[in-house]
Protein backbone atom coordinates (compact mmCIF):
# COMPACT_ATOMS: atom_id res chain seq x y z
CA UNK A 1 0.00 0.00 0.00
CA UNK A 2 1.76 3.52 -1.27
CA UNK A 3 1.35 6.31 0.56
CA UNK A 4 0.73 9.70 -0.28
CA UNK A 5 1.26 13.38 1.20
CA UNK A 6 -2.15 13.98 -1.07
CA UNK A 7 -3.88 11.02 0.45
CA UNK A 8 -3.14 11.63 4.00
CA UNK A 9 -4.37 15.23 3.84
CA UNK A 10 -7.18 14.28 1.86
CA UNK A 11 -10.41 16.50 2.38
CA UNK A 12 -13.66 15.57 3.60
CA UNK A 13 -15.42 18.76 1.17
CA UNK A 14 -18.35 20.68 3.63
CA UNK A 15 -20.73 19.41 1.20
CA UNK A 16 -20.34 15.99 2.12
CA UNK A 17 -20.15 16.26 5.52
CA UNK A 18 -23.85 18.09 5.27
CA UNK A 19 -25.15 15.12 2.91
CA UNK A 20 -23.88 12.92 5.83
CA UNK A 21 -25.50 15.06 8.47
CA UNK A 22 -28.90 14.57 6.23
CA UNK A 23 -28.30 11.03 6.54
CA UNK A 24 -28.49 11.33 10.54
CA UNK A 25 -31.28 13.78 10.34
CA UNK A 26 -33.21 11.14 8.72
CA UNK A 27 -31.96 8.20 10.86
CA UNK A 28 -33.22 10.33 13.67
CA UNK A 29 -36.52 11.20 12.78
CA UNK A 30 -37.40 7.42 11.93
CA UNK A 31 -35.84 6.54 15.83
CA UNK A 32 -32.58 5.07 14.65
CA UNK A 33 -30.43 8.11 15.54
CA UNK A 34 -29.74 10.56 18.02
CA UNK A 35 -32.36 12.43 19.68
CA UNK A 36 -32.76 16.20 19.47
CA UNK A 37 -33.91 17.59 22.37
CA UNK A 38 -31.59 20.70 23.81
CA UNK A 39 -32.32 24.03 23.21
CA UNK A 40 -30.47 27.39 23.31
CA UNK A 41 -30.40 27.62 27.60
CA UNK A 42 -29.61 23.30 27.38
CA UNK A 43 -26.58 23.86 25.14
CA UNK A 44 -25.44 26.85 27.46
CA UNK A 45 -26.06 25.35 30.60
CA UNK A 46 -24.06 21.91 29.30
CA UNK A 47 -21.29 24.92 28.61
CA UNK A 48 -21.26 26.39 31.72
CA UNK A 49 -21.58 22.70 33.79
CA UNK A 50 -18.06 21.67 31.62
CA UNK A 51 -16.39 25.25 32.34
CA UNK A 52 -17.10 25.41 36.32
CA UNK A 53 -15.40 22.61 37.81
CA UNK A 54 -12.29 21.55 39.34
CA UNK A 55 -10.71 24.74 37.51
CA UNK A 56 -12.79 26.86 39.94
CA UNK A 57 -13.00 24.76 43.10
CA UNK A 58 -9.71 23.46 43.29
CA UNK A 59 -6.96 24.28 41.27
CA UNK A 60 -7.68 28.54 41.90
CA UNK A 61 -6.22 27.86 45.23
CA UNK A 62 -2.91 27.25 43.44
CA UNK A 63 -3.22 29.63 40.54
CA UNK A 64 -3.35 32.60 43.66
CA UNK A 65 -0.24 31.43 45.43
CA UNK A 66 2.03 31.59 42.68
CA UNK A 67 0.25 34.91 41.08
CA UNK A 68 -1.21 36.73 43.94
CA UNK A 69 -3.80 39.17 43.34
CA UNK A 70 -2.76 39.81 39.95
CA UNK A 71 -3.69 36.33 38.88
CA UNK A 72 -6.87 38.14 37.55
CA UNK A 73 -5.31 39.31 34.86
CA UNK A 74 -4.47 35.87 33.79
CA UNK A 75 -7.95 35.22 33.88
CA UNK A 76 -8.95 37.97 31.78
CA UNK A 77 -6.47 37.27 29.19
CA UNK A 78 -7.21 33.30 28.97
CA UNK A 79 -10.86 34.78 29.18
CA UNK A 80 -9.95 36.52 25.94
CA UNK A 81 -8.08 33.86 24.21
CA UNK A 82 -10.87 31.57 24.85
CA UNK A 83 -13.32 34.16 23.25
CA UNK A 84 -11.20 33.93 20.23
CA UNK A 85 -10.97 30.40 20.04
CA UNK A 86 -14.49 30.01 20.95
CA UNK A 87 -15.78 32.28 17.70
CA UNK A 88 -13.60 29.90 15.89
CA UNK A 89 -15.98 27.37 17.13
CA UNK A 90 -19.34 29.28 16.76
CA UNK A 91 -18.56 29.83 12.35
CA UNK A 92 -17.34 25.97 12.62
CA UNK A 93 -21.02 25.09 14.31
CA UNK A 94 -22.38 26.79 12.45
CA UNK A 95 -21.15 25.39 9.00
CA UNK A 96 -21.14 21.78 10.35
CA UNK A 97 -23.96 20.91 12.47
CA UNK A 98 -23.18 17.33 13.19
CA UNK A 99 -21.27 15.74 16.36
CA UNK A 100 -17.39 15.69 16.12
CA UNK A 101 -15.96 19.22 17.19
CA UNK A 102 -12.54 20.32 16.40
CA UNK A 103 -12.13 16.96 14.39
CA UNK A 104 -14.67 16.72 12.00
CA UNK A 105 -13.99 20.46 11.87
CA UNK A 106 -10.07 19.43 10.60
CA UNK A 107 -11.72 16.80 8.69
CA UNK A 108 -13.06 19.94 6.68
CA UNK A 109 -10.01 22.18 6.85
CA UNK A 110 -7.02 20.43 7.30
CA UNK A 111 -7.19 16.80 5.86
CA UNK A 112 -7.74 13.23 7.23
CA UNK A 113 -4.19 12.66 9.02
CA UNK A 114 -4.73 16.31 11.02
CA UNK A 115 -8.48 15.17 12.01
CA UNK A 116 -7.05 11.65 12.85
CA UNK A 117 -4.55 13.61 15.31
CA UNK A 118 -6.82 16.23 16.88
CA UNK A 119 -9.50 13.29 17.54
CA UNK A 120 -6.87 11.73 19.06
CA UNK A 121 -5.72 14.77 21.00
CA UNK A 122 -9.16 14.92 22.24
CA UNK A 123 -9.21 12.07 24.33
CA UNK A 124 -6.61 13.83 26.35
CA UNK A 125 -8.67 16.71 27.24
CA UNK A 126 -11.79 14.71 27.39
CA UNK A 127 -10.96 11.32 28.75
CA UNK A 128 -7.87 12.14 30.80
CA UNK A 129 -9.42 15.54 32.02
CA UNK A 130 -11.98 13.73 33.41
CA UNK A 131 -9.96 11.79 35.39
CA UNK A 132 -8.52 15.02 37.05
CA UNK A 133 -12.03 16.12 37.75
CA UNK A 134 -12.89 13.20 39.12
CA UNK A 135 -9.88 13.07 41.16
CA UNK A 136 -10.87 16.34 42.90
CA UNK A 137 -14.39 15.46 43.16
CA UNK A 138 -13.27 12.59 45.53
CA UNK A 139 -11.37 15.05 47.75
CA UNK A 140 -13.95 17.41 48.01
CA UNK A 141 -16.61 14.08 49.11
CA UNK A 142 -13.97 12.39 51.40
CA UNK A 143 -13.92 15.53 53.24
CA UNK A 144 -17.40 16.07 53.23
CA UNK A 145 -17.93 12.83 54.89
CA UNK A 146 -15.49 13.71 57.92
CA UNK A 147 -17.12 16.97 58.01
CA UNK A 148 -20.62 14.09 59.08
CA UNK A 149 -18.31 12.11 61.64
CA UNK A 150 -17.69 9.69 58.18
CA UNK A 151 -14.60 8.35 57.18
CA UNK A 152 -13.63 5.27 54.66
CA UNK A 153 -10.46 3.81 55.54
CA UNK A 154 -7.27 6.05 53.79
CA UNK A 155 -6.46 2.66 51.12
CA UNK A 156 -9.90 3.32 49.29
CA UNK A 157 -9.30 6.92 48.71
CA UNK A 158 -5.82 7.01 47.77
CA UNK A 159 -4.39 6.63 44.87
CA UNK A 160 -1.06 4.16 45.03
CA UNK A 161 1.59 7.50 43.39
CA UNK A 162 0.50 9.11 46.60
CA UNK A 163 0.37 7.17 49.11
CA UNK A 164 4.09 5.68 47.48
CA UNK A 165 5.63 8.59 47.75
CA UNK A 166 4.06 9.89 51.38
CA UNK A 167 5.84 6.85 52.48
CA UNK A 168 9.51 7.79 50.52
CA UNK A 169 9.37 11.42 52.26
CA UNK A 170 8.53 9.72 55.84
CA UNK A 171 5.34 12.06 56.22
CA UNK A 172 3.72 9.78 58.63
CA UNK A 173 1.63 12.72 59.67
CA UNK A 174 -0.39 12.53 56.09
CA UNK A 175 -3.45 10.31 55.23
CA UNK A 176 -1.67 9.71 52.40
CA UNK A 177 1.36 7.71 54.09
CA UNK A 178 -1.28 5.82 56.44
CA UNK A 179 -3.00 4.30 53.53
CA UNK A 180 0.06 2.88 52.45
CA UNK A 181 1.28 1.29 56.25
CA UNK A 182 -2.99 0.57 56.26
CA UNK A 183 -3.21 -0.96 52.73
CA UNK A 184 -3.93 -4.74 52.56
CA UNK A 185 -1.46 -6.89 50.74
CA UNK A 186 -2.57 -9.23 48.13
CA UNK A 187 0.31 -11.44 45.88
CA UNK A 188 3.02 -8.79 47.74
CA UNK A 189 0.68 -6.50 46.32
CA UNK A 190 -0.44 -3.21 48.42
CA UNK A 191 -3.16 -2.53 47.36
CA UNK A 192 -4.53 1.46 47.27
CA UNK A 193 -7.16 3.13 45.12
CA UNK A 194 -9.67 5.92 44.85
CA UNK A 195 -13.43 4.67 45.18
CA UNK A 196 -15.07 7.41 45.17
CA UNK A 197 -13.19 8.47 41.88
CA UNK A 198 -14.52 5.67 39.96
CA UNK A 199 -18.28 5.47 41.86
CA UNK A 200 -18.85 8.81 40.02
CA UNK A 201 -17.23 8.37 36.66
CA UNK A 202 -19.20 4.94 36.60
CA UNK A 203 -22.62 6.80 37.97
CA UNK A 204 -22.63 9.66 35.35
CA UNK A 205 -21.33 7.53 32.45
CA UNK A 206 -24.54 5.21 33.30
CA UNK A 207 -26.71 8.46 33.02
CA UNK A 208 -25.28 9.75 29.75
CA UNK A 209 -25.79 6.23 28.77
CA UNK A 210 -29.69 5.73 29.31
CA UNK A 211 -30.29 9.02 27.60
CA UNK A 212 -29.70 12.55 26.10
CA UNK A 213 -33.21 14.29 28.04
CA UNK A 214 -32.20 13.30 31.53
CA UNK A 215 -28.62 14.31 30.85
CA UNK A 216 -29.87 17.54 30.18
CA UNK A 217 -32.16 17.69 33.05
CA UNK A 218 -29.71 16.59 35.86
CA UNK A 219 -26.98 19.00 34.00
CA UNK A 220 -29.39 22.31 33.83
CA UNK A 221 -30.11 21.32 38.02
CA UNK A 222 -26.25 21.40 38.53
CA UNK A 223 -26.14 24.28 36.85
CA UNK A 224 -28.43 26.61 39.06
CA UNK A 225 -27.14 24.76 41.99
CA UNK A 226 -23.37 26.20 41.58
CA UNK A 227 -24.41 29.05 40.10
CA UNK A 228 -26.11 30.32 42.92
CA UNK A 229 -23.46 29.39 44.96
CA UNK A 230 -20.47 31.05 43.21
CA UNK A 231 -22.89 34.36 43.52
CA UNK A 232 -23.33 33.70 47.44
CA UNK A 233 -19.42 33.43 47.66
CA UNK A 234 -18.99 36.56 46.03
CA UNK A 235 -21.92 38.60 47.48
CA UNK A 236 -21.18 37.23 50.97
CA UNK A 237 -17.41 37.42 50.47
CA UNK A 238 -17.25 41.27 49.43
CA UNK A 239 -18.13 41.77 53.17
CA UNK A 240 -14.77 40.17 54.63
CA UNK A 241 -12.83 41.34 51.85
CA UNK A 242 -9.69 43.02 53.42
CA UNK A 243 -8.29 45.46 50.79
CA UNK A 244 -4.67 45.36 52.06
CA UNK A 245 -4.22 41.52 50.71
CA UNK A 246 -4.54 42.93 47.13
CA UNK A 247 -0.93 44.83 47.74
CA UNK A 248 1.06 44.38 46.24
CA UNK A 249 -0.77 43.34 43.07
CA UNK A 250 1.68 41.43 41.11
CA UNK A 251 4.13 40.06 44.59
CA UNK A 252 6.15 37.73 42.08
CA UNK A 253 5.78 39.73 38.89
CA UNK A 254 4.19 38.37 35.88
CA UNK A 255 6.77 35.22 36.04
CA UNK A 256 4.23 34.06 39.37
CA UNK A 257 1.42 35.02 37.11
CA UNK A 258 2.52 33.02 33.88
CA UNK A 259 2.88 30.03 36.18
CA UNK A 260 -0.55 29.58 36.71
CA UNK A 261 -1.75 29.11 32.91
CA UNK A 262 -2.27 25.55 33.26
CA UNK A 263 -4.15 25.86 36.09
CA UNK A 264 -6.52 29.05 35.00
CA UNK A 265 -6.55 27.60 31.39
CA UNK A 266 -7.83 24.03 33.03
CA UNK A 267 -10.54 26.24 34.68
CA UNK A 268 -11.85 27.24 31.20
CA UNK A 269 -11.87 24.28 29.18
CA UNK A 270 -15.44 22.74 27.95
CA UNK A 271 -16.89 25.00 26.12
CA UNK A 272 -16.22 23.33 22.78
CA UNK A 273 -17.74 20.46 24.30
CA UNK A 274 -20.87 22.02 23.42
CA UNK A 275 -20.56 21.47 19.68
CA UNK A 276 -20.10 17.59 20.34
CA UNK A 277 -23.96 17.75 21.07
CA UNK A 278 -24.59 19.02 17.47
CA UNK A 279 -26.59 15.86 16.27
CA UNK A 280 -29.09 16.65 19.35
CA UNK A 281 -29.50 20.15 19.24
CA UNK A 282 -33.05 21.11 17.96
CA UNK A 283 -31.36 23.84 15.80
CA UNK A 284 -27.65 23.57 15.80
CA UNK A 285 -26.32 25.87 13.59
CA UNK A 286 -28.32 28.83 15.04
CA UNK A 287 -27.89 27.78 18.64
CA UNK A 288 -24.66 26.40 18.86
CA UNK A 289 -22.78 29.21 18.36
CA UNK A 290 -24.60 31.26 20.69
CA UNK A 291 -24.43 28.56 23.15
CA UNK A 292 -20.72 28.74 23.48
CA UNK A 293 -20.61 32.35 23.40
CA UNK A 294 -22.78 32.75 26.04
CA UNK A 295 -21.37 30.25 28.41
CA UNK A 296 -17.86 32.23 27.93
CA UNK A 297 -19.00 34.88 29.03
CA UNK A 298 -21.15 33.71 32.24
CA UNK A 299 -17.64 31.67 33.30
CA UNK A 300 -15.17 34.66 32.64
CA UNK A 301 -17.37 37.06 34.61
CA UNK A 302 -17.91 34.63 37.37
CA UNK A 303 -14.10 33.76 37.29
CA UNK A 304 -12.92 37.40 38.02
CA UNK A 305 -15.34 38.26 40.37
CA UNK A 306 -14.08 34.87 42.91
CA UNK A 307 -10.35 35.69 41.90
CA UNK A 308 -10.56 39.20 43.55
CA UNK A 309 -12.38 37.18 46.55
CA UNK A 310 -10.44 34.30 47.23
CA UNK A 311 -7.03 36.90 47.28
CA UNK A 312 -9.16 39.76 48.72
CA UNK A 313 -10.18 37.56 52.14
CA UNK A 314 -7.02 36.04 52.62
CA UNK A 315 -3.36 36.82 51.85
CA UNK A 316 -2.29 34.71 48.99
CA UNK A 317 0.54 33.02 50.67
CA UNK A 318 -1.60 30.60 52.99
CA UNK A 319 -3.24 29.18 49.81
CA UNK A 320 -0.15 26.95 49.06
CA UNK A 321 -1.57 23.70 48.91
CA UNK A 322 -5.20 24.58 49.78
CA UNK A 323 -7.39 21.83 48.36
CA UNK A 324 -10.45 23.50 49.05
CA UNK A 325 -9.70 27.12 48.53
CA UNK A 326 -13.88 28.37 48.51
CA UNK A 327 -14.34 26.53 51.41
CA UNK A 328 -10.81 27.51 53.01
CA UNK A 329 -11.32 31.74 52.65
CA UNK A 330 -14.42 31.42 54.68
CA UNK A 331 -13.14 29.31 58.15
CA UNK A 332 -12.09 31.72 60.19
CA UNK A 333 -14.84 34.15 59.21
CA UNK A 334 -18.72 34.79 60.70
CA UNK A 335 -20.29 33.29 58.04
CA UNK A 336 -18.54 29.91 58.00
CA UNK A 337 -21.48 28.25 57.69
CA UNK A 338 -20.39 28.93 53.84
CA UNK A 339 -17.43 26.99 54.09
CA UNK A 340 -19.82 23.73 54.43
CA UNK A 341 -22.48 25.37 51.57
CA UNK A 342 -19.52 25.43 49.05
CA UNK A 343 -18.00 21.79 49.73
CA UNK A 344 -21.72 20.71 49.10
CA UNK A 345 -21.89 22.62 45.77
CA UNK A 346 -18.22 21.25 44.84
CA UNK A 347 -19.35 17.95 44.42
CA UNK A 348 -22.12 19.05 42.31
CA UNK A 349 -19.99 21.17 40.22
CA UNK A 350 -17.41 18.73 39.72
CA UNK A 351 -20.06 15.72 38.86
CA UNK A 352 -21.35 17.93 36.08
CA UNK A 353 -17.97 18.75 34.56
CA UNK A 354 -17.59 14.75 34.44
CA UNK A 355 -21.29 15.12 32.57
CA UNK A 356 -20.56 16.92 30.02
CA UNK A 357 -17.09 15.14 28.81
CA UNK A 358 -18.90 11.84 29.32
CA UNK A 359 -21.19 12.99 27.10
CA UNK A 360 -19.29 14.47 24.45
CA UNK A 361 -16.15 11.35 23.69
CA UNK A 362 -18.26 9.19 22.71
CA UNK A 363 -19.59 11.63 20.61
CA UNK A 364 -16.68 12.35 19.02
CA UNK A 365 -15.64 8.43 18.79
CA UNK A 366 -18.76 8.06 17.06
CA UNK A 367 -18.09 10.75 14.12
CA UNK A 368 -14.40 9.35 13.66
CA UNK A 369 -15.60 5.62 13.44
CA UNK A 370 -18.47 6.72 10.76
CA UNK A 371 -15.54 7.90 8.67
CA UNK A 372 -13.67 4.43 9.28
CA UNK A 373 -11.05 5.89 11.57
CA UNK A 374 -12.22 3.85 14.01
CA UNK A 375 -14.27 0.31 14.30
CA UNK A 376 -17.68 0.35 12.98
CA UNK A 377 -18.90 -0.58 16.86
CA UNK A 378 -18.23 3.17 17.88
CA UNK A 379 -21.12 4.59 15.42
CA UNK A 380 -23.78 1.97 17.35
CA UNK A 381 -26.70 4.25 18.42
CA UNK A 382 -28.74 1.94 21.33
CA UNK A 383 -32.07 1.50 20.14
CA UNK A 384 -33.87 2.23 22.99
CA UNK A 385 -32.06 5.16 24.61
CA UNK A 386 -30.66 6.31 21.40
CA UNK A 387 -27.11 6.99 22.66
CA UNK A 388 -23.77 6.01 21.05
CA UNK A 389 -24.17 2.94 23.86
CA UNK A 390 -20.52 1.21 22.83
CA UNK A 391 -18.65 4.55 22.82
CA UNK A 392 -19.77 5.50 26.33
CA UNK A 393 -18.96 2.09 27.76
CA UNK A 394 -15.39 2.41 26.37
CA UNK A 395 -15.48 6.01 27.49
CA UNK A 396 -16.51 5.45 31.06
CA UNK A 397 -14.25 2.52 31.67
CA UNK A 398 -11.13 4.71 30.08
CA UNK A 399 -11.90 7.42 32.73
CA UNK A 400 -13.49 5.10 35.66
CA UNK A 401 -10.21 2.46 36.05
CA UNK A 402 -7.19 5.21 35.84
CA UNK A 403 -8.96 7.30 38.08
CA UNK A 404 -8.44 4.34 40.75
CA UNK A 405 -4.93 4.94 40.61
CA UNK A 406 -3.30 8.14 39.07
CA UNK A 407 -3.01 11.81 40.84
CA UNK A 408 -3.72 15.04 40.10
CA UNK A 409 -0.41 15.92 39.20
CA UNK A 410 -0.10 13.62 36.69
CA UNK A 411 -3.15 14.79 33.97
CA UNK A 412 -3.67 18.12 34.65
CA UNK A 413 -1.11 19.86 32.32
CA UNK A 414 -1.46 16.97 29.57
CA UNK A 415 -4.80 18.20 29.74
CA UNK A 416 -4.42 21.79 29.49
CA UNK A 417 -1.65 21.18 26.73
CA UNK A 418 -4.21 18.98 24.57
CA UNK A 419 -7.29 21.14 24.70
CA UNK A 420 -5.05 24.02 23.57
CA UNK A 421 -3.81 21.86 20.79
CA UNK A 422 -7.37 21.51 19.82
CA UNK A 423 -8.06 25.47 19.90
CA UNK A 424 -5.21 25.93 17.39
CA UNK A 425 -6.05 23.55 14.89
CA UNK A 426 -9.77 25.11 15.05
CA UNK A 427 -8.67 28.85 15.26
CA UNK A 428 -5.71 27.90 12.13
CA UNK A 429 -8.87 25.51 10.18
CA UNK A 430 -10.91 29.15 9.59
CA UNK A 431 -8.35 30.29 8.36
CA UNK A 432 -7.55 27.49 5.65
CA UNK A 433 -11.06 27.35 4.90
CA UNK A 434 -11.48 31.85 4.83
CA UNK A 435 -8.48 30.94 1.97
CA UNK A 436 -9.79 27.78 0.34
CA UNK A 437 -13.30 28.14 0.17
CA UNK A 438 -14.58 31.36 1.30
CA UNK A 439 -18.04 31.03 -0.49
CA UNK A 440 -18.64 28.51 2.01
CA UNK A 441 -21.88 29.14 3.40
CA UNK A 442 -21.57 30.46 7.40
CA UNK A 443 -24.58 31.61 9.62
CA UNK A 444 -22.40 33.12 12.15
CA UNK A 445 -19.89 35.36 10.46
CA UNK A 446 -16.32 36.34 12.35
CA UNK A 447 -16.08 40.10 11.87
CA UNK A 448 -13.36 40.77 9.64
CA UNK A 449 -10.10 42.96 10.56
CA UNK A 450 -6.70 42.72 8.45
CA UNK A 451 -4.54 41.09 10.58
CA UNK A 452 -1.47 42.72 8.95
CA UNK A 453 -2.24 46.42 10.56
CA UNK A 454 -2.32 44.02 13.98
CA UNK A 455 0.99 42.89 12.93
CA UNK A 456 2.22 46.33 11.91
CA UNK A 457 1.60 47.33 15.10
CA UNK A 458 2.23 44.52 16.98
CA UNK A 459 5.81 44.35 16.34
CA UNK A 460 7.66 47.12 17.09
CA UNK A 461 5.36 47.72 19.92
CA UNK A 462 6.67 44.25 21.15
CA UNK A 463 10.45 44.70 20.51
CA UNK A 464 9.96 48.09 21.65
CA UNK A 465 8.70 47.39 25.15
CA UNK A 466 11.33 44.74 25.56
CA UNK A 467 14.10 46.57 24.82
CA UNK A 468 12.82 49.34 27.39
CA UNK A 469 11.29 47.97 30.34
CA UNK A 470 12.97 44.15 29.95
CA UNK A 471 15.92 44.10 27.94
CA UNK A 472 17.28 40.67 29.51
CA UNK A 473 14.71 39.13 27.70
CA UNK A 474 16.55 39.00 24.48
CA UNK A 475 19.00 37.19 26.36
CA UNK A 476 16.78 34.74 27.80
CA UNK A 477 15.78 34.02 24.29
CA UNK A 478 19.23 32.25 23.58
CA UNK A 479 20.07 28.99 25.20
CA UNK A 480 23.73 28.65 27.16
CA UNK A 481 22.77 24.22 27.55
CA UNK A 482 21.08 21.80 25.97
CA UNK A 483 18.53 21.63 29.12
CA UNK A 484 18.05 25.79 28.28
CA UNK A 485 17.37 24.81 24.39
CA UNK A 486 14.95 22.19 25.40
CA UNK A 487 12.67 24.38 27.14
CA UNK A 488 12.69 27.12 24.54
CA UNK A 489 11.18 24.56 21.97
CA UNK A 490 8.16 25.76 22.36
CA UNK A 491 9.11 29.27 22.36
CA UNK A 492 11.02 29.03 19.26
CA UNK A 493 7.56 27.46 17.91
CA UNK A 494 5.74 30.43 19.15
CA UNK A 495 8.18 33.42 17.38
CA UNK A 496 7.93 31.05 13.99
CA UNK A 497 4.23 30.85 13.83
CA UNK A 498 4.28 34.57 14.24
CA UNK A 499 6.71 35.16 11.30
CA UNK A 500 4.81 32.94 9.31
CA UNK A 501 1.52 34.24 10.20
CA UNK A 502 2.88 37.91 9.78
CA UNK A 503 3.76 37.23 6.36
CA UNK A 504 0.42 35.27 5.28
CA UNK A 505 -1.39 38.27 6.49
CA UNK A 506 0.40 40.39 4.14
CA UNK A 507 -0.29 38.22 0.49
CA UNK A 508 -3.16 36.58 1.81
CA UNK A 509 -5.15 39.31 4.11
CA UNK A 510 -5.51 36.89 7.00
CA UNK A 511 -8.79 37.50 9.30
CA UNK A 512 -7.82 38.98 12.77
CA UNK A 513 -9.70 37.13 15.31
CA UNK A 514 -8.74 33.49 14.34
CA UNK A 515 -4.91 34.90 13.78
CA UNK A 516 -5.31 36.20 17.50
CA UNK A 517 -6.91 33.23 18.57
CA UNK A 518 -4.02 30.54 17.37
CA UNK A 519 -1.30 33.01 18.41
CA UNK A 520 -2.92 33.31 21.86
CA UNK A 521 -3.41 29.46 22.37
CA UNK A 522 -0.15 28.54 21.00
CA UNK A 523 1.34 31.39 23.73
CA UNK A 524 0.08 29.67 26.57
CA UNK A 525 0.93 25.99 25.38
CA UNK A 526 4.58 27.59 25.45
CA UNK A 527 4.38 28.62 28.61
CA UNK A 528 3.53 25.03 29.71
CA UNK A 529 5.95 22.86 31.41
CA UNK A 530 8.73 20.62 29.17
CA UNK A 531 7.74 17.36 30.51
CA UNK A 532 4.51 17.83 29.45
CA UNK A 533 5.24 18.60 26.14
CA UNK A 534 7.31 14.88 26.04
CA UNK A 535 3.92 13.15 27.67
CA UNK A 536 1.32 15.19 24.54
CA UNK A 537 4.37 14.16 21.87
CA UNK A 538 4.55 10.24 23.28
CA UNK A 539 1.02 10.12 23.35
CA UNK A 540 0.59 11.41 19.69
CA UNK A 541 3.13 9.37 18.25
CA UNK A 542 0.84 6.58 19.79
CA UNK A 543 -1.99 8.09 18.20
CA UNK A 544 -0.34 7.58 14.54
CA UNK A 545 1.04 4.24 15.44
CA UNK A 546 -2.93 3.10 15.69
CA UNK A 547 -3.70 5.31 12.94
CA UNK A 548 -0.85 3.41 10.08
CA UNK A 549 -1.99 0.42 11.41
CA UNK A 550 -5.87 0.60 11.45
CA UNK A 551 -7.81 3.87 10.52
CA UNK A 552 -5.87 4.96 7.15
CA UNK A 553 -6.63 1.21 5.75
CA UNK A 554 -10.35 1.86 6.37
CA UNK A 555 -10.93 5.10 5.85
CA UNK A 556 -13.83 6.05 4.09
CA UNK A 557 -12.99 8.49 1.87
CA UNK A 558 -9.84 6.73 1.48
CA UNK A 559 -11.95 3.59 0.43
CA UNK A 560 -14.35 4.89 -1.85
CA UNK A 561 -11.49 7.33 -3.59
CA UNK A 562 -10.31 3.50 -4.33
CA UNK A 563 -13.70 2.10 -6.28
CA UNK A 564 -13.74 5.77 -8.10
CA UNK A 565 -10.14 4.88 -9.39
CA UNK A 566 -10.69 0.96 -10.53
Amino acid sequence: MKLTVKELLRIKPISRILKDAAVMEEAAEGGHGLRRSLRVWDLTALGIAAIIGAGIFATIGEVCFKGGPGVVLLFIFVGIACGFSALCYASFSSMIPIAGSAYTYSYASFGELIAWIIGWDLIIEYAIGNIAVAISWSGYFTNLLEGFGLQMAPWLTTDYLTASQAFADGATTTEAYLAYIHAPVVMGLKIMMDLPAFLVVVFVSFLTYIGIRETRNVSNFMVALKIGVILLVIFAGAFFVQPENWTPFLPNGMGGVLAGVSGVFFAYIGFDAISTTAEEANNPQRDLPKAMIYALIICTVLYIGIALIVTGIVPFTTLDGVDDPLAFIFNNTSASWISYVVSVSAIVAMAGVLLVFQLGQPRIWMSMSRDGLLPKKFAEVHPKFRTPSFSTLVTAALVAIPALFLNLSVVTDLTSIGTLFAFVLVCGGVLILDIKNPEAERRFKIPFVNSKFFFMAAWPLVIGALAIWNPESFGKLVPDSLSTFEHLIPTYLFFGVAIMLTVLSFSRKLSLIPVLGLLSCLYLMSEIETASWYRFMIWLAIGLVIYFGYSYRHSRLRLEADVATD
